[in-house]
C-alpha cells in the first residue's frame, strides 16, 4: 500500500508540475534508442532497465521502490538540464517523465513525455503494458499518445529475450524491438547483449540496432560498452558507462562518442531507494547492526499465508544464516521471553547460533522464566539477560505416565492389550496400572541421554564444572533473578525493552537494530539470477499416521508425487514429526518416497519424535538425520481392544442384533455420546486372539524386512534393535537407524550436495503441503474475543478417539504420553 501511494503521488505531481498545457495530438514518437538514451545497456541485460519506460515487463522483477533521476548534456552543458528524466519503479508498476528543451529556429521549445507502466509474471516470463502521453510544445515535436506492450522471457540463468511493441492508438505509426542478453557465467558478472528495432515505415535492413557488454566485476560496480547503429543516432555511435552503487544510493555516468571517436555527450544518473550490491558493506562499513529475532511468538513448521505472526523453523534458521553472512551485522538479539518451543527445534536453532558465533559475531538472549529445555537453548548466548522478576527452574528430566486401567474398570470399559513385542508399550497406559520393566529400561535410557546432552552443552557454554552443574540441579533447583546472576546462570538483569543500552554496554559501542526482513539477503535485487532457481522441496509429515488426519497420507502422497515429477525440484527434504499410527497410511507415504528416491535424492530429517509409523516414513531416505534428543525407532506393532464391561448398564444403553458369520459381531457396539468413541460389545475369543497375533507377527516381520532392506542390514540385525524399542537420536546413530545427527539445515545442505546444486549456490525452498490462507478459527476467536476450541479438539481426547476408532487394528504407534508430549510441544502453540 505504501508503494502504491508513492507511485500515485508521483504520477499526479509529474502531470501537474511538469505540464504547462494539455497534450496535443501529434503523429508519432521518438525511436527506441533515442527515447531510451539513459539506458547503459539493452533493457534486459542489466538490473531493471528504466523501470518499465523501456520494457514494462521488467517491472515484474522489481521488488523494492527505486527512484532514478538522469540528465544529459547533449543539448547544452552539464548543469543546463536541457534533457532529463525521472524514473520510478515499485513492484509491478512504474512511472517516468522525460523533459527536453531544444532551440528550434531560434525559439526555445519544451517537450515533456510521461509514461505509466505495469508488469506482472513469473520468474521465467513477464508481460507488461504502458501508456505514454506528452505535454509542452507537442506540435513542434510531432507527438501523439501511444502505448507499449512488452514481454520478457528468461527460461534459464543464461538467457534473456525481451520483445516490445509501441504504437499510436490509430496504428498509423508503430515500432517493434527485440533485445537479447546472454550471461556466459549464469550470473550478473558478465552479460553480452544486443537489440534491434524496426518501425512500420522501414525496410528490414534499415532497422536500428546496438550490441555491447556489461560487466560487474565487483559488487555494485558496473562497466558497460556499447555500439549503436548510427543511422538513427545523431548523438553518438559508441557509449562507455560506469555505475557505482553505495547501497541504497547509486551514481552512474556514460559517455557518447561519434563514429570518429570524438566525444559527443555525457549522461548522468542518481539513484535512491532499493538496496543494491555494493563494496562499502563488504570492505569499508563497520558492522553496526544487531538483528532482532522474536522467539516469544509461536513456532511452527509452516505459517498461514495471511494474518499469521508466528515464526517458522526454516525462516528462523535461514535468518540466522543470513545474519552471519551480512557484513553489516555484528550480533543477534533474541527475545526468548514466554518462549514455548519443542526441544528438537530449540536444539536445531541452538546449533545454528553456534555456527553464527563461529563468524566472530555475538548472541545476546533475553529471558524472563526458563526451565531445562529453554535454559539449555539460551545457554548458547554470549550474554544472557534476565528479567529482574523472572526465575529459572532446573530440576532435571522425568519420563512418566498416567495409567488408566482402573478408571476404565470403574467406567465399565474393558481393555485388552495385544502386546507380543516386549518394548512395544503403546497400550500400557490404557491396559496397566504401572510401568513394565522393558518400558522403564527404554525410558530411562532416553532420559539419561537428554540429561547428558543438556548437561554437557550448558557446562561448555557457561564454563561450569561437573560438580557445579550437579549442585545447581540437585541442591538448588529454583533460582530467582538475583540467585541466577550470583550462580553464573545469567550475565545481567534487564528487559527486552532496555536492549539498546544493555548491548551498548556489552559492545562498548552503540548498535542499531534491524529486523530479519532488513538483512542483506532479503534486500538485494533479484537481477543476479535469471529464470527459476533450482528448488529443494521441503515436505512435512506432521501428526499421527492416518489417511485423513495428522499427516493426511492421501494428500501428502500426492505432494510427494508432485515434487518427484517437477523437473525444477532437484531433491526432497522430508521432515518427520510423527509418533506413528496406521500401517496403511505409513506405507502409502513411504512408497511414494521410495519412488521419488529412484529419481532424485530424498533426505529425511526427524523432529522431536519420528518413531514406529514415523520411522516407517523415514526408512527409505538416502540419508536419515535425527537430533540427538529425537525419539525414534520403535520398530514393532501393537493392538488393543475396547469393549463393554458394564458401561452400557451404567449409562442405560442396550444393544441387540442379528448376524450371519461367526465373527460378524466383532465390531459391533455403542458409540460414546459427544466423544464419538466406539466401545465394542464383547472381548476377543481365544480363536480371534490367535488370528490377531498372526496378523501382528506378519506385520512385524514385514516392517523389519523393509527396514533391513532399506538400511542394508540383515533381518536379525534389525530384529535385535526392534521389538518396539524406542531410541534417542544418539543411540539411533550408533545402532545404524540414522546416518548422522543434525536438523533441517543439515538436511538441506546434504540435499544441495547430493543434488549437484552445491552449497553456496543459488536455490529456492518450496514447501509442501501448501499452507492454508489463514487460520479461520483463530481469526474468528480473536474477533469475538473467546476461544472456539471444543472438547473434541483436545489432543488427548483426539488421540483416544483415534485409538478407539482403530479398535483392534494392528498399529505402528507410540504410547499415549509420547502423543501428548508431541501435541503439547507442537500443536499447542496455535
Amino acid at each position: 500500500m505504501k508503494n502504491l501511494l508513492l507511485f500515485l503521488i508521483l504520477v499526479l505531481l509529474g502531470n501537474s508540475v511538469f505540464s504547462q498545457s494539455d497534450p496535443v495530438p501529434g503523429i508519432g514518437f521518438d525511436n527506441y534508442h533515442f527515447r531510451n538514451d539513459f539506458l547503459m545497456a539493452s533493457p534486459g541485460a542489466m538490473k531493471f532497465g528504466l523501470y518499465g519506460h523501456d520494457n514494462p515487463a521488467l517491472l515484474n522483477y522489481v521488488k523494492q521502490p527505486d527512484l532514478m533521476f538522469a540528465w544529459s548534456d547533449q543539448f547544452g552543458r552539464f548543469g543546463d538540464f536541457n534533457r532529463w528524466g525521472l524514473f520510478l519503479g515499485i513492484p509491478n508498476a512504474g512511472f517516468s517523465v522525460i523533459n527536453q528543451n531544444i532551440e528550434i529556429e531560434g525559439i526555445r521549445k519544451r517537450l515533456t513525455d510521461y509514461r505509466v507502466s505495469s508488469g506482472i509474471g513469473t520468474k521465467t516470463f513477464g508481460v507488461g503494458a504502458s501508456y505514454s502521453w506528452s505535454g509542452g510544445d507537442t506540435d513542434d515535436f510531432d507527438r501523439k499518445s501511444s502505448f507499449t506492450l512488452g514481454t520478457l522471457l528468461r527460461p534459464c540463468r543464461y538467457f534473456s529475450l525481451g520483445i516490445t511493441g509501441t504504437s499510436v492508438f490509430n496504428f498509423d505509426h508503430y515500432e517493434g524491438v527485440f533485445d537479447l542478453a546472454i550471461r556466459p557465467m549464469g550470473n550478473e558478472k558478465i552479460a553480452v547483449f544486443g537489440d534491434y528495432g524496426l518501425r512500420n515505415d522501414m525496410k528490414l535492413a534499415d532497422g536500428y540496432w546496438s550490441a555491447g557488454m556489461a560487466i560487474e566485476a565487483l559488487p555494485g560496480v558496473r562497466i558497460t560498452g556499447r555500439y549503436i547503429n548510427g543511422r538513427y543516432s545523431d548523438y553518438g555511435t559508441y557509449t562507455v558507462g560506469l555505475e557505482f552503487s553505495l547501497g541504497r544510493i547509486g551514481l552512474a555516468t556514460q559517455g557518447g562518442f561519434n563514429n570518429d571517436f570524438k566525444h559527443s555527450h555525457n549522461t548522468y544518473a542518481l539513484r535512491i531507494g532499493a538496496h543494491d550490491r555494493n563494496l562499502l558493506d563488504e570492505l569499508i562499513r563497520k558492522p553496526r547492526y544487531y538483528t532482532r529475532i522474536d522467539m516469544s511468538k509461536p513456532m511452527r513448521y509452516q505459517k498461514y499465508r495471511l494474518f499469521d505472526n508466528a515464526n517458522s523453523l526454516i525462516e528462523i534458521l535461514d535468518a540466522i544464516d543470513a545474519a552471519a553472512q551480512d557484513p553489516r551485522v555484528s550480533g543477534i538479539a533474541i527475545n526468548a521471553t514466554s518462549m514455548n518451543i519443542n526441544h528438537a527445534m530449540l536444539w536445531e536453532i541452538r546449533e545454528q547460533l553456534k555456527q553464527f558465533q563461529e563468524t566472530g559475531k555475538k548472541v545476546v538472549i533475553f529471558i524472563d522464566n526458563a526451565s531445562m529445555n529453554s535454559y539449555h537453548f539460551v545457554s548458547v548466548a554470549d550474554k544472557i539477560i534476565m528479567d529482574p522478576w523472572g526465575s529459572i527452574t532446573l530440576p532435571g528430566y522425568i519420563a512418566g505416565n498416567i495409567y488408566l486401567s482402573s478408571m476404565f474398570e470403574k467406567l465399565g470399559i474393558g481393555v485388552s492389550e495385544f502386546r507380543f513385542y516386549e518394548y512395544k508399550s503403546a497400550f500400557e497406559a490404557l491396559a496397566r496400572d504401572s510401568m513394565s520393566d522393558e518400558d522403564r529400561e527404554q525410558r530411562q535410557r532416553i532420559v539419561d541421554h537428554r540429561y547428558d546432552l543438556v548437561k554437557n552443552d550448558i557446562m561448555t557454554s557457561r564454563e561450569f564444572t561437573e560438580e557445579e552443574y550437579e549442585n545447581l540441579i540437585n541442591e538448588i533447583i529454583f533460582f530467582t533473578a538475583g540467585n541466577a546472576l550470583d550462580h553464573g546462570l545469567v550475565d545481567k538483569l534487564g528487559r527486552w525493552s532496555e536492549r539498546s543500552n544493555i548491548i551498548k554496554d556489552f559492545e562498548e559501542d552503540k548498535k542499531s537494530f534491524i529486523s530479519t526482513d532488513s538483512l542483506q539477503r532479503y534486500q538485494l535485487p533479484v537481477d543476479n539470477y535469471w529464470g527459476k532457481k533450482p528448488q529443494i522441496a521441503v515436505i512435512y509429515a506432521e501428526g499421527v499416521c492416518d489417511m485423513e488426519r495428522g499427516i493426511k497420507a492421501k494428500s501428502l502422497s500426492r505432494d510427494i508425487a508432485k515434487a518427484r515429477k517437477s523437473s525444477n525440484v532437484k531433491a526432497i527434504v522430508f521432515r518427520v514429526e510423527s509418533p506413528g499410527g496406521s500401517p496403511l497410511a505409513s506405507d502409502i507415504v513411504a512408497g511414494e518416497l521410495l519412488k521419488a528416491k529412484e529419481e532424485k535424492p530424498v533426505i529425511i530429517t526427524q523432529g522431536s519424535v519420528a518413531a514406529s509409523g514415523g520411522y516407517w516414513l523415514s526408512m527409505y531416505g538416502d540419508t536419515i538425520i535425527a537430533a540427538p534428543n529425537t525419539v525414534t525407532g520403535s520398530i514393532g506393532a501393537i493392538s488393543g481392544w475396547f469393549y463393554d464391561e458394564g458401561i452400557k448398564d451404567k449409562i442405560g444403553y442396550s444393544t441387540d442384533f442379528v448376524k450371519k458369520g461367526e465373527h460378524a459381531d466383532l465390531g459391533f457396539g455403542l458409540v460414546v455420546p459427544l466423544l464419538n468413541m466406539p466401545i465394542m460389545d464383547r472381548k476377543f475369543t481365544e480363536k480371534e486372539e490367535k488370528i490377531i497375533r498372526n496378523v501382528m507377527a506378519s506385520l512385524y516381520d514385514d516392517f523389519v524386512e523393509k527396514v533391513a532392506e532399506a538400511r542394508g542390514k540383515e533381518f536379525e540385525d534389525i530384529d535385535a534393535i526392534g521389538r518396539g524399542r524406542v531410541w534417542s537420536g544418539y543411540d539411533a546413530l550408533n545402532i545404524g537407524l540414522v546416518d548422522t545427527l543434525g536438523g533441517m539445515q543439515t538436511a538441506i545442505n546434504i540435499a544441495l550436495e547430493k543434488s549437484g546444486i552445491g552449497i553456496g549456490e543459488e536455490y529456492e525452498i518450496v514447501e509442501y503441503p501448501k499452507p492454508g490462507l489463514f487460520n479461520f478459527a483463530g481469526l474468528l476467536s480473536g474477533m469475538i474475543g473467546t476461544k472456539t476450541q471444543k472438547i473434541k479438539e483436545d489432543p488427548v481426547i483426539e488421540h483416544l478417539k483415534f485409538r478407539m476408532q482403530h479398535n483392534t487394528e494392528p498399529m505402528l504407534i507410540l504410547p499415549l504420553e509420547y502423543m501428548n508430549f508431541y501435541f503439547n510441544e507442537n500443536k499447542g502453540l496455535d
